[in-house]
């Protein structure tokens, strides 16, 4: 049986992407830190898409959990393998850098660069094993261009830009591709905060993404008809930065 992991599953961007790669045909794994009933609705929308799935609970940032939880998974379930991989599971605490802590810092680059490490290197195993496999990154308008209050955030997303492109070289003879996409404002719990009125002037297309939006292009970078893509960073952010 052919699965897609997905990090970060339970709302917003990740349950968008968890969707589109259920309608796509994978079993879908939908990694959670805490919120079950989401998880659980996450994993409800899947199955409306025609396929079926399960929640996976454990924080990507902790890496003994990480090996735990994913390892038993992989050792107990020999007969599934996992195709697709997407590390979108991240956390902003924004601070000028003046004020901040070191406890931002360290959360933001646990949740969204060492997590990238700790799971990829648990899932990578067995596409190599399988000589095919789509890695898709979801990283940020905040890791290309930078962005104020985010240095922490901006730091965590540009690393795994450069993981990226690196281990693109890695493994592209083994039939694997690595890529990742830059989301800019998108709708979702993450952005709500924000002036949107304000922030879409300065947006070519006026207006915020929507989950879908980005769910499909991770979908594409998913597939089997982008396999001479790779180590490729694609903006999603209405024209804002390129």
């Amino acid at each position: 049986m052919n699965c897609a992991l997905v990090t970060g599953g339970s709302r917003g961007i990740g349950r968008a992407i968890c969707i589109k790669l259920a309608a796509m045909g994978y079993y879908v794994l939908i990694n959670y830190k805490s919120n079950t009933d989401e998880a659980n609705n996450t994993l409800e929308l899947v199955k409306q898409a025609g396929a079926n799935g399960e929640t996976m609970q454990f924080d990507v940032a902790d890496k003994q959990q990480v090996n735990d939880v994913l390892s038993a998974w992989l050792k107990a379930n020999e007969d599934k393998v996992i195709e697709v991989l997407v590390n979108n599971a991240g956390v902003r605490d924004d601070s000028l850098m003046v004020w901040l802590k070191d406890e931002q810092w360290d959360k933001v680059i646990n949740t969204s660069l060492n997590s990238f490490f700790y799971i990829t290197r648990l899932v990578l195993e067995g596409m190599m094993m399988n000589r095919y496999g789509r890695i898709v990154n979801v990283v940020s308008l905040s890791g290309l261009k930078g962005l104020p209050g985010q240095t922490n955030y901006s730091a965590a997303k540009a690393g795994v830009i450069g993981a990226t492109k690196a281990l693109a070289q890695e493994v592209g003879r083994s039939g694997i591709t690595v890529n990742a996409v830059a989301p800019g404002f998108i709708k979702t719990d993450m952005t709500e905060g924000l002036d949107e009125k304000e922030l879409k002037r300065s947006i070519p297309v006026n207006r915020f993404g929507t989950p879908e939006e980005v769910a499909s292009a991770v979908g594409f970078l998913a597939s089997k008809g982008a396999s001479y893509i790779t180590g490729e960073v694609l903006s999603i952010n209405g024209g804002l930065y390129s």
